[in-house]
């Protein structure tokens, strides 16, 4: 992290500023400095890790990072029974809606190759094309931004904005988030790990929130929308994509199939796709001329399959989600056969 990133964020609980101990500095260019250890502290005895440049700022991040909390923080054990007597569910809360969650995106962002890997079927230039056709914007217009990418998934997409001239903030809330932020090459391109449902950064902030494919695999697709949108700033823009139902046998067959594939362990749930599943959509894949690799390919197995939850919404539904937060001019983007984009812009008044 850099220290001006301390501008923008803030305690995902109480909303309030956080004030930064330094543990460790690395110099990367003449002039810039990469905190890669240090302390956030907040109101209320919540304190929250940089560990490895990134800030973890989710919920349970107390607890979850503790063995690094209790070598740096004199007062920890005091801190973490105050917490407990002030916020008994809460905690206990985010860390059993998140659980599988990050365990699953974090299996399916570890095997991809920075350097051989399409996201999504997608190289560099046709991934930045999408975020464009789904944002409604250009390479003009996102110069100078700031811009909210929030679930970030592999990084790739943030660091390719960033290089368009915008400042981007990439949140993912899995350790993922790690090797998205050891890959980054852009200096604009910044990385927490965080919470769609507490998000630890100011109201009102960002030109452009874009979430894609994130809330859907949450426990409440409008209860993320509603804690995600705060985050735009007035005038700025909204943008989400959703899957929208399928009237198709073999997709409802794979939902039935979800039903006991996301109670399996998931390493378990790896082995059980690369012996079983996989041999099947190479073969049917390579029949109809894709030429994913069989990495890929998994890739979108464990994104299937893994994630605890996974839900489709009309685009009326999800329109009227939009005008409830006062949103105007909201559209939908772009659609495909598995789901759709709609942006809409916050009403200045």
């Amino acid at each position: 992290m850099t220290e001006s990133m301390l501008t923008f964020l803030r305690c995902p609980v109480t909303g309030s500023n956080l004030t930064l101990q330094v543990i460790a500095i690395v110099k990367k260019k003449p002039g810039t400095e990469i905190i890669t250890s240090a302390l956030l502290f907040a109101k209320e005895d919540w304190v929250y890790p940089v560990i490895d440049g990134v800030p973890r700022l989710l919920v349970e991040s107390f607890f979850e990072y503790e063995k690094f909390l209790l070598s740096h923080v004199n007062d920890y054990t005091e801190r973490k029974k105050a917490i407990q007597h002030k916020y008994p569910g809460l905690i206990k809360e985010a860390e059993k809606k998140n659980r599988k969650t990050k365990k699953s995106f974090e299996q399916e962002w570890g095997i991809f190759n920075y350097e051989a890997d399409k996201t999504w079927e997608a190289d560099k230039e046709e991934m930045m094309k999408r975020f464009l056709e789904e944002t409604n914007e250009t390479q003009q217009t996102i110069k100078g931004k700031l811009i909210f990418d929030a679930g970030c998934g592999n990084g790739l997409l943030t660091q390719l904005i960033a290089k368009q001239g915008a400042t981007v903030l990439g949140m993912d809330f899995s350790r993922s988030i790690e090797k998205a932020f050891t890959e980054n090459r852009e200096m604009n391109a910044l990385f927490i790990q965080g919470d769609v449902q507490f998000p630890p950064v100011a109201p009102e902030y960002f030109d452009i929130v874009h979430c894609s494919g994130v809330l859907i695999h949450t426990n409440n697709t409008e209860k993320s929308f509603n804690c995600i949108e705060p985050c735009v700033k007035k005038g700025g823009k909204l943008s989400v994509w959703l899957y929208h139902p399928q009237k198709d046998a073999i997709h409802n067959l794979l939902l039935r199939l979800r039903k006991i594939t996301t109670r399996l362990p998931i390493r378990f749930q790896y082995y059980l796709y690369k012996t079983t599943l996989l041999p099947v959509t190479f073969m049917i894949k390579r029949i109809k001329g894709n030429k994913q690799s069989s990495r890929e390919m998994m890739i979108a197995l464990l994104d299937q399959f893994s994630p605890e939850f996974r839900w489709e919404h009309e685009h009326r539904e999800v329109i009227s989600w939009f005008q409830q937060k006062d949103y105007v001019s909201v559209i939908i983007t772009t659609q495909n056969k598995f789901g759709f984009n709609i942006t809409g812009i916050k009403n200045n008044k």
